[in-house]
């Protein structure tokens, strides 16, 4: 989190939020990178509290999250509901100084986190992940925003898109620039493009050996279904295969996304010009993550982890190329 909006984010805000949403006074953080993220407690039963400031979101963009979460957990996809506040709101507003700070209040999601290392992280899970993903835009076509909610951006309005801000090497921008132009000249339709999470990796959601329960929807955008099979595969790919060769990762890959097509075209369908689109939006991953990098982790503040992903990626977008070959799927 940015250093001024720690400085905001006092106690009294937490004891504000909690008061407004009559919840425990005892709470755990579970992250605080893009936005604070709480397990706190109704008469000691868990939710999960968010609070995201108003540099990182507008109070329009997260209602407009919060409504297409409400209208996939109708159509019976399980993601954790939202909880209205006594106020039923799905959005409650703290003002701090000339900023403001947002509160929502979601359902704990069921199962558990996954490891890389546990036994359950093959074929089976990634099956399950595609059908998930599969299900999840086969009804998102029929979305219509509800009354009064402003719908969310398309990707290419995000602010992480404005390379120049956060990198300044020619050579990188113009690599950029290039990959968001050739995705920007791809055909959309119904059954290509519309409202997708845009970051389903193995740290958003639980799975309880049967079913995948996704939450985390803050990257939520207007984007070509296709990213969100990309987004899976760069995660899962990087994740597991970290200090792999480029040998080792395709052979991860095939195995992934073999099964995760398997289980995608169970509830919609896969169009094979899809298949050129995949490693545009794994090469958009790169550009983006780099941009996140730069944007939220000082210099000094670097582990090893982040210097060495940095330097592959700066190697990969050098070199024009994605994390992962996909010849396979041709």
């Amino acid at each position: 989190m940015e250093q001024f909006v720690e400085n905001l984010f006092t106690q009294d805000v937490i004891e504000n939020i909690l008061n407004r949403f009559n919840l425990d006074h005892s709470y755990k953080k579970l992250g605080d990178f893009e936005n604070y993220v709480f397990e706190v407690y109704e008469l000691g039963k868990p939710k999960i509290l968010r609070i995201t400031h108003s540099s990182h979101r507008s109070k329009q963009e997260l209602e407009s999250e919060l409504d297409w979460i409400q209208y996939l957990n109708r159509c019976g996809i399980s993601i954790p509901n939202v909880l209205l506040s006594p106020d039923e709101k799905t959005v409650e507003e703290f003002t701090v100084e000339n900023s403001s700070f947002f509160a929502s209040l979601f359902e704990k999601a069921s199962g558990d986190p996954i490891t890389l290392d546990d036994s359950i992280f093959n074929e089976k899970l990634f099956y399950k992940w595609g059908k998930m993903i599969g299900k999840m835009h086969r009804h998102t076509k029929e979305y219509q925003p509800s009354e009064g909610i402003v719908p969310r951006q398309h990707w290419d309005s995000a602010d992480l898109l404005d390379f120049e801000k956060y990198y300044s090497n020619e050579e990188l921008l113009e690599h950029t620039r290039n990959v968001v132009g050739k995705i920007q000249q791809l055909a959309k339709s119904k059954d290509n493009y519309g409202l997708i999470h845009s970051d389903i990796h193995q740290g958003n959601f639980f799975y309880d050996g049967n079913t995948i329960h996704v939450f985390d929807f803050d990257d939520a955008s207007y984007h070509y279904f296709a990213s969100d099979i990309a987004i899976p595969l760069y995660y899962a790919t990087n994740s597991k295969h970290f200090y792999s060769t480029r040998d080792e990762r395709n052979r991860f890959a095939k195995k992934f996304l073999t099964a995760f097509l398997d289980g995608y075209e169970e509830e919609n369908k896969f169009f094979s010009d899809w298949i050129e689109m995949i490693p545009l939006f794994l090469q958009l991953r790169d550009s983006e993550l780099y941009a996140v990098f730069n944007k939220k982790v000082a210099p000094e503040e670097r582990n090893d982890r982040v210097k060495h992903w940095m330097k592959e990626i700066k190697q990969r977008m050098g070199e024009n190329v994605a994390i992962v070959d996909i010849d396979f799927l041709t």
